[in-house]
């Protein structure tokens, strides 16, 4: 039986375990990536696992979440990731240089290989053939150690396309499709893997804006096949010798297929406040717009400022919206603006902002109260913006531009009728991704040779092994689709305390009971409870680290997203499943006792563990893990387990 392209390339890095659907695998890591607001956390775990330098073949630390640096912690942190990068033996991008996918996308991303970051879009340059996934910091830290990483083997969807695009269709309504189709949690446990004629159709850096947006289906990650079109784009950025011929065998068999014609795709939108609430441009037209933002990992690149520039060149922005552009990378807008096209924005009334992450995580660019924000980003959870009731749209760059200068959501189509003199601006690459490199310092080039911290910067709190008993009040009760951004908020305020747990502590959950923190320190421990996908969104260790610290033993829930579940494990909480008549009998202030001997139970293989409720009643949980999850879980997590296996004389940062 033939291969598909995943299985390939998971087989040339596989180092333990078979490639059979739902069974752990180790795979074998080539890069890894870290950004600002997970790296510090990466690199203090690097240091606790007493490792003196990186082992793989590459590592990169990006400054892009919180680059404004508002007082000394954020410098501070800047500096530390610096320090840490020439300490260790990896590559450093500057605080403003761009958001780590873009960047690394156009420096460093290879076909065939493998890439780990501590960012949940990891999988964007899966649009040049390289399988790269998203995991938590100490995931990172012990590949970037040498260790291999683990990871249930997905099921492999093909996702055939056929046809072409349309003027004015854009891969933006392509992974706007597939949300409205499938929705976030439809990519739950697959790697969507495109093929079809269509393929060849779309060029890398709309392949790249399809793959980043798979993260929204919940998909361990998403990939292309390699073709003209991935060497055009690899001597574009001066790497052609780095191009790998990719494809799946003519019989490889996958667990599913969706088609989707290219030539149906028409503009969409995905409305507040949750990335697949999808409906076509047309049926929101006529909605007053207040802001419109171009940037982001997923349409801030150089094709997707451009058609922007195209639209608005020669006219302004209507006058009751606000324009801004937020680069994905400082190269593609220094391209941009070597052009012209950036005078040309900037005289259509639209404003500039540093390339980073800030406005997608509620870092600046914040909508006014009770109005609407039409943004070309991947994510409209609420609040996510900076501010509670928020209005957030997310669409493709041509329908953002069109919403900027008309003042309402318009379909670009529409728009270009009523103007008749409006084209449709198409999918244009640079000559060649030439611009400066003076904001990325190599391991060769590094100014440190230490580690630097500030007063900010605190050591990573530990875990005791899994106790026997495990009993407390079911402290707070959540609905579905809890996002990372619920559990610790990536607003400026909170994100400046990422490197010190104490006090980011006292923020969990803050966005759903101002009181949980508090009503934590003040109790003996405890459980949460949540329903369906619980912990989707981000990679964000610090999800489950600070739940940790608030003394939080375990969470019940329906079902949990990949990443978290992961993180969960990393920092010894127990993740256990409970049924839908079990989440809605359950009430906040339950007393909890897992009946069964927990440590016990989770050495063995216990998958079952009766839980009493108020000495009244009992329902069954569920533990789903592999033996090797099982034995970090008892260990207290998964630094003490590594911390372990060290002192046993095992192989550094190995699981």
């Amino acid at each position: 039986m033939g291969q598909t392209l995943t299985e390939k390339i998971l087989a040339d890095h596989l180092v333990e375990g078979e490639l059979e659907t739902g069974e752990e695998i180790g795979i074998e890591i080539d890069q890894v990536l870290a950004q600002d607001t997970t790296g510090t956390l990466v690199w203090l775990q690097f240091e606790a696992l007493e490792m003196d330098e990186v082992q793989t073949e590459l590592a990169a630390q990006y400054c892009d979440h919180q680059t404004y640096q508002f007082d000394f912690k954020n410098s501070d942190d800047h500096r530390f990731l610096r320090s840490a990068a020439g300490t260790f033996g990896a590559y450093f991008s500057r605080p403003g240089n761009g958001i780590c996918h873009n960047v690394h996308k156009e420096n460093f991303a290879a076909p065939g290989k493998t890439l780990l970051g501590s960012d949940s879009h990891t999988p964007t340059p899966g649009g040049l053939g390289q399988l790269a996934i998203g995991a938590g910091g100490l995931d990172i830290a012990v590949a970037m150690g040498g260790g291999p990483y683990y990871v249930e083997m997905p099921e492999v969807v093909n996702v055939r396309l056929e046809g072409e695009l349309p003027e004015w269709s854009t891969a933006k309504d392509v992974i706007l499709e597939m949300l409205r189709r499938l929705s976030v949690k439809g990519g739950v446990g697959k790697i969507f893997e495109y093929t079809g004629p269509g393929v060849e159709t779309l060029t890398v850096p709309e392949r790249t804006t399809i793959t980043n947006m798979g993260t929204e289906l919940g998909a361990t990650s998403s990939i292309f096949p390699t073709d003209e079109k991935t060497k055009d784009f690899l001597s574009k950025v001066n790497r052609e010798d780095e191009y790998v011929d990719l494809q799946p065998d003519e019989d490889a068999e996958y667990d599913d297929e969706i088609v989707i014609d290219l030539s149906d795709i028409e503009p969409l939108i995905a409305c507040p406040s949750m990335p697949d609430k999808v409906v076509p441009v047309r049926e929101v037209a006529g909605t007053a717009v207040d802001q419109v933002m171009v940037g982001s990992c997923t349409n801030g690149g150089y094709t997707d400022m451009l058609p922007a520039a195209k639209m608005v060149k020669g006219r302004e922005v209507n006058k009751k919206t606000e324009f801004i552009v937020a680069p994905g990378s400082k190269q593609s807008a220094e391209l941009l603006a070597r052009e012209g096209w950036v005078a040309e924005m900037m005289a259509a009334g639209v404003n500039f902002s540093e390339a980073t992450c800030g406005a997608c995580i509620g870092i600046g660019h914040v909508p006014a109260s009770d109005s609407v924000s039409l943004r070309t980003f991947n994510r409209n959870f609420e609040g996510r913006s900076g501010i509670e009731d928020d209005n957030v749209y997310l669409c493709s760059p041509e329908v953002a531009a069109a919403a900027g200068l008309k003042g309402e959501i318009v379909d670009p189509r529409d728009f270009a009728e009523e103007l008749g003199d409006l084209e449709a601006p198409g999918a244009e690459l640079p000559e060649k991704y030439d611009g400066s490199k003076a904001d990325i310092i190599t391991p060769d080039e590094a100014v440190d040779d230490s580690l630097v911290k500030g007063p900010n910067i605190g050591d990573v709190p530990l875990k005791d092994p899994l106790d026997a008993h495990l009993e407390g009040s079911a402290l707070l009760k959540m609905e579905d689709n809890i996002t990372t951004d619920h559990i610790i908020p990536a607003t400026q305020d909170i994100l400046m305390y990422r490197s010190n747990i104490p006090k980011l502590s006292e923020f969990t959950l803050s966005r759903v009971d101002q009181s949980f923190a508090q009503r934590s320190l003040d109790s003996d421990g405890g459980f949460l409870v949540a329903g369906e996908n619980y912990g989707q969104g981000s990679s964000r260790e610090h999800a489950a680290l600070c739940p940790m610290y608030l003394g939080i033993k375990g969470v019940f829930a329906q079902s949990f997203a990949r990443i978290h579940k992961a993180n969960l494990f990393n920092f010894g909480l127990v993740p256990l499943v409970i049924d839908e008549e079990t989440y809605t009998t359950l009430e906040q202030g339950d007393d909890i006792e897992i009946v069964d001997d927990v440590a016990e139970g989770v050495r063995e293989g216990k998958e079952e563990f009766t839980v009493r409720v108020n000495d009244d009643w009992e329902f069954t949980a569920e533990l789903e893990a592999s033996e090797r999850e099982r034995r970090i879980l008892a260990d207290g997590g998964k630094l003490p387990h590594t911390k372990m296996q060290t002192e046993g004389g095992a192989a550094p940062a190995d699981d």
